[in-house]
């Protein structure tokens, strides 16, 4: 009975999209989904609106209120055009930039959205063609804007797109916007709401002067510019998996000064079908397969793969036996951290009032690294527009050394407020210079770094539940771990436990209850154990998944034990996963 109940619901739905008020090849493709015979897709596509969530839009594209298409795209940013208006009606003119990265359906949904600003009498600054998506956060700081838009889905599959909306800080939308601009957005009842129709009087074009200002701006990062001299020639394999790292990365190496940067021609194709990759996504070990055969054949030194917009770095490494590895996002930010605060130091910046930025879920190790350098930590939720909050509220007071995030998200500077592939990729192959002023390695140096700081491993566990079935499960997994907390986990006591949900500590040694210092809640739990291992659960809130964050620390007093620690940890990891049974 419900499921005639809810078929019918879209089926109404669904056929209000048949009228003139929508677009032809709109109207066909709604027509095809109610003709299937199986309901399946039609229920998908229209079952609910695509929300406008605090990080913006995000949903496999097609027809529907549940998909990415012009008419979602046009109401969130009229939505977005309406709040601009109220809150900056006191300025003389409103101003936005827009960007968009390389996949289907991204020009055309920035050029859209270009067009209802400017029907909003908003000057709407539009990149030419796609750009990293750090170089929005940029330009809107540079020119003064008030928002910004990026269209891109990061690193989803081919079917999705996004959006992503920007604040005069050039940092994502917080609150108190972040809800006010969803209230707009949802006040958008009808497609007659939206101003489609330009004025091109107001779009402007951003080019390659913004590109030469950013680049030049990320130069002055430069640590160590006599060990890139030394070392120019370090062979370098980059890919931008199809993406927008293309346009920059390049270049910016270039212009550092190294000299022996090899393609991977068939990966330089800009292509939102990602034709070479089942996923564009530089966590996966998949995307990086053919920079490695490139730097196999090259006999290069380091691999870097950037995402599709540019905002994240993944690297491969060679071992002690010539044969590459891996790096993942945590192991990557031991490295960026590291070499930062150490140069800082060598260089006599280090004057007390410099800090560091980490995610609750990355790797306990930056903690330990900041705080033996006496250097300022903050840990704040998953997502760099809370990376960029504490920004914010230091500017002025403190100095920002960088901050990151486990999944490959990485910021070294401050004039830019979102994660940034083309800075990350900069400073790799200074750090891969630096490196080998003392002989050593890349793969060595992150050795030296655990034998410093001690040895921990971190999983990632991404448990996927697709569709309206999958969010419900996913919910019933969250309420199930909070009604049923852990005691102990691998044979290890539960010591702490973080609810973000309720902002609440529960400190199981002493039995008592601690208040978790937040900017707001957020759907996170956090297990410690006596043994110093961290358990952190969460869904996703940009794809249909529930991830979990396992980090487990070994002791180590050579490099002869890291091998044997890495296998306790492996095994370790393996004992986690049965208690939590993913």
């Amino acid at each position: 009975m419900q499921d005639e109940v809810l078929l019918k619901q879209v089926t109404s739905k669904a056929q209000s999209w048949l009228t003139e008020n929508y677009d032809e090849q709109t109207r066909k493709e709604v027509q095809q989904l109610l003709d299937k015979e199986d309901k399946t897709d039609l229920i998908e596509a229209f079952y609910k609106d695509l929300e406008f969530g605090t990080g913006g839009l995000r949903g496999i594209m097609g027809a529907g209120s549940n998909r990415m298409n012009i008419y979602t795209v046009g109401a969130a940013t009229q939505g977005l055009a309406n709040y601009l208006k109220k809150e900056f009606a006191n300025l003389p003119e409103i101003k936005v930039v827009i960007g968009h990265d390389c996949r289907n359906n991204s020009r055309k949904f920035a050029e859209i959205s270009a067009d209802i600003f400017s029907a909003n009498g908003i000057k709407a600054y539009l990149f030419r063609d796609l750009r990293p998506t750090p170089e929005v956060s940029y330009a809107i700081r540079k020119l003064g804007c008030q928002s910004g838009i990026v269209l891109t889905a990061s690193h989803n599959p081919k079917e999705y797109n996004g959006y992503k909306a920007y604040w005069d800080d050039g940092a994502q939308v917080v609150a108190p916007h972040d809800k006010n601009i969803i209230a707009e957005v949802n006040q958008i009842s009808s497609v007659s709401d939206i101003h489609f129709e330009g004025n091109p009087a107001l779009i402007g074009i951003l080019d390659k002067e913004m590109d030469d200002m950013f680049i030049n701006d990320l130069l002055k990062l430069s640590l160590s510019p006599e060990s890139i001299e030394r070392h120019n020639d370090i062979k370098i394999v980059y890919t931008p998996i199809h993406g927008t790292g293309g346009r920059l990365i390049p270049t910016a190496l270039d212009a550092m000064g190294f000299t022996n940067i090899i393609h991977v021609p068939e990966q330089d194709v800009v292509s939102g079908d990602f034709p070479t990759v089942v996923s564009p996504n530089p966590e996966e070990p998949a995307a990086l397969e053919m920079a490695i055969k490139r730097a196999i054949a090259t006999d290069a030194d380091l691999v870097m793969a950037s995402d599709p917009d540019a905002d994240r770095v993944g690297i491969a490494v060679r071992d002690d036996n010539g044969e590459f590895v891996l790096v993942n996002g945590n192991q990557t930010l031991l490295l960026f951290f590291h070499y930062l605060i150490t140069r800082w130091k060598e260089l006599g910046k280090l004057t007390g009032k410099e800090y560091i930025v980490k995610t609750i879920v990355s790797s306990e190790l930056v903690k330990t690294i900041a705080v033996k350098n006496k250097v300022q930590i903050y840990d704040c939720y998953t997502g760099f527009k809370w990376i960029a909050t504490v920004v914010r509220e230091n500017e002025g007071k403190r100095q920002y050394i960088g901050g990151g995030e486990e999944s490959y998200g990485f910021l070294a500077e401050d004039f830019v407020r979102d994660k940034d592939a083309v800075s990350a990729c900069m400073l790799l192959a200074e750090i891969a210079a630096w490196a080998k002023d003392s002989g050593k390695s890349m793969y060595r140096l992150l050795q030296d770094i655990y034998l410093e700081y001690g040895f921990s491993k971190e999983k990632g566990i991404s448990v996927v539940r697709k569709g309206k079935s999958g969010a419900e499960e996913i919910e019933a997994m969250m309420k199930n771990f909070r009604e049923n907390p852990f005691k102990e986990i691998a044979n290890s006591k539960v010591v702490l436990i973080k609810d973000f949900v309720k902002l609440i500590g529960y400190d199981l040694v002493e039995n008592e209850q601690l208040t978790l210092d937040m900017p707001t809640t957020s759907n996170v739990l956090q297990y410690f154990t006596e043994d110093n291992t961290k358990v952190s659960v969460r869904p996703s809130g940009t794809e249909p998944k529930i991830k979990f964050y396992i980090e487990v620390q070994i002791p180590v007093k050579t490099r002869e034990e890291l091998e044997q620690a890495e296998s306790a940890a492996e095994e370790k990891v393996d004992e986690i996963r049965k208690t939590l049974g993913i």
